[in-house]
């Protein structure tokens, strides 16, 4: 662990007194809680501590203040390494990282965007909370994080999202008075995260804070251009500084017609400042909260809730033109469905409860009720559906699988085995006799995994490539 460094800690002292770096080094010194988000797209709360504990032995105890939140309380050595968390029922994650999301309170009818996303912790809770209806856009600038944002999204079977690679602090040249909600979970200087980052005290100093603060303002404000009149959007960032929070807030509450909504947070939390040093701050700042790390055992985290009163003019707003693949209703890809019908007795009805794309031979779904008719700025919209095979039928794909698991009630092989489990999880082929040939989909333990084809040398796994890189205890 890398000692607070004493720029950080004259920083601290200034801010909340002299016995902050105490408890804060206390606190780093400590092994951290853990944290689980249980992902309810997929599942259920009751269930991931259930099998947890049957299945690895990791014990966990509900917390009754957010829904869907379990901590650690036994051994997590495989915590990050077990077939519930590969397949996306659960989600390694800080309790105050879990907030945000809460705060902003998307609604399935809601049209929704997460402006900053990478890596996808708060972007798959909204989709959860969303019940993976609505639409849900997420933005990520940097390209390695969003290969990162987009296994997530898959993991956690969001159907609900369309992904922008973006700068967001002009995206609002695309998009006026849109969004009924936003997040701006923003980049940040990580003063309240040093037990997972702590080589934040190598390189940080308050000039690097101002720095940042630019950026934020500049998101946010992109933000504010963004949201409807009367639309909400959450500012959070996991540091401690007044540069990065009360500041920014400050200037926009002097500029734009905005105020701060009262907020009720489910943990520990203080009022933000309204004075620091001799600078007054707006008064209304007070219904923002400070989350503080050794407080909660958790991520320091600052957050607020605006409400845009009036309209916010756009600079130079852009056109966005049409991307050159369109939707594709499911009354004309009959032939097709009807081909997965008659392999896994799936309803025609259920297939009507999505909108299809096709990018080369590769067919996306998203939710029916996804509208953002202009498609020009995603990178990908929904997940994937079914690969199209030579003779021009749909080979089902295994996020499809995953989540139309209730609905498939034909051709569906259990693996019996830790050793067929990996065989499948690695893309291998798993050499018996089955009583049946084609398409299949794969569960084990009563889990549906994914698909795989049934030839007379056994089932071979369709287990994606990108999914087969996790470590897992079998």
């Amino acid at each position: 662990m890398i000692p607070i460094s004493d720029k950080i800690a004259e920083y601290l002292t200034d801010l909340f007194g002299s016995d902050a770096v105490t408890h804060y080094g206390k606190y780093l010194e400590d092994d951290p809680a853990t944290y689980l988000r249980s992902n309810s797209i997929k599942t259920n709360r009751d269930e991931v501590q259930k099998d947890l504990l049957s299945n690895y032995g990791i014990a966990t105890v509900i917390l009754s203040e957010i829904s869907d939140a379990l901590k650690v309380v036994g051994d997590k050595t495989f915590i990050g390494k077990t077939l519930e968390h590969s397949i996306g029922e659960y989600y390694i994650q800080s309790l105050s990282s879990m907030i945000p999301p809460i705060v902003l309170n998307p609604q399935p009818t809601d049209k929704v965007l997460d402006l900053c996303s990478a890596p996808g912790s708060k972007t798959t809770q909204l989709a959860a909370l969303m019940q993976n209806k609505g639409t849900l856009l997420v933005n990520e600038i940097q390209l390695d994080r969003l290969k990162t944002l987009v296994f997530n999204l898959e993991r956690m079977n969001v159907v609900n999202a369309g992904v922008i690679h973006s700068k967001g602090e002009v995206l609002s040249r695309f998009f006026q008075n849109h969004f009924d909600k936003i997040l701006v979970d923003a980049p940040c200087s990580g003063l309240g995260i040093l037990q997972k980052k702590n080589e934040v005290s190598n390189w940080w100093t308050k000039e690097k804070a101002e720095q940042l603060s630019e950026l934020q303002y500049r998101l946010l404000l992109s933000a504010l251009k963004m949201a409807k009149v009367g639309g909400e959007i959450v500012y959070s960032t996991c540091t401690l500084s007044v540069e990065e929070n009360e500041f920014v807030i400050d200037k926009l509450l002097k500029k734009f017609p905005i105020k701060l909504l009262p907020i009720t947070l489910p943990v520990h939390s203080h009022n933000a400042f309204t004075q620091f040093r001799e600078v007054q701050l707006d008064e209304s700042l007070q219904h923002a909260k400070r989350i503080i790390p050794w407080e909660v055992n958790s991520e320091g985290f600052f957050i607020v809730k605006i409400l845009k009163e009036d309209e916010i003019d756009v600079d130079n707003p852009a056109e966005r033109k049409r991307h050159p693949f369109t939707f594709i209703p499911a009354r004309k890809l009959n032939k097709q469905l009807d081909f997965l019908t008659s392999i896994f007795e799936i309803k025609k009805s259920v297939f009507e409860r999505y909108k299809y794309l096709q990018k080369g031979n590769d067919i996306f779904f998203v939710n029916e009720d996804w509208n953002e008719e202009n498609l020009m700025m995603f990178e990908r919209i929904g997940t994937k559906f079914a690969n199209i095979d030579k003779y021009g039928n749909f080979i089902l794909h295994t996020q499809a699988a995953e989540i139309l698991k209730n609905e498939i009630h034909k051709n569906i092989v259990a693996l019996s085995s830790n050793e067929e489990l990996k065989k499948y999880l690695d893309g291998g082929t798993i050499k018996k006799d089955f009583p049946f040939r084609g398409q299949a989909v794969v569960k084990f333990r009563n889990k549906i995994l994914g698909t795989g084809g049934i030839s007379v040398d056994g089932l071979k796994s369709r287990y994606p490539r990108s999914k087969r890189t996790q470590e897992i205890e079998y």
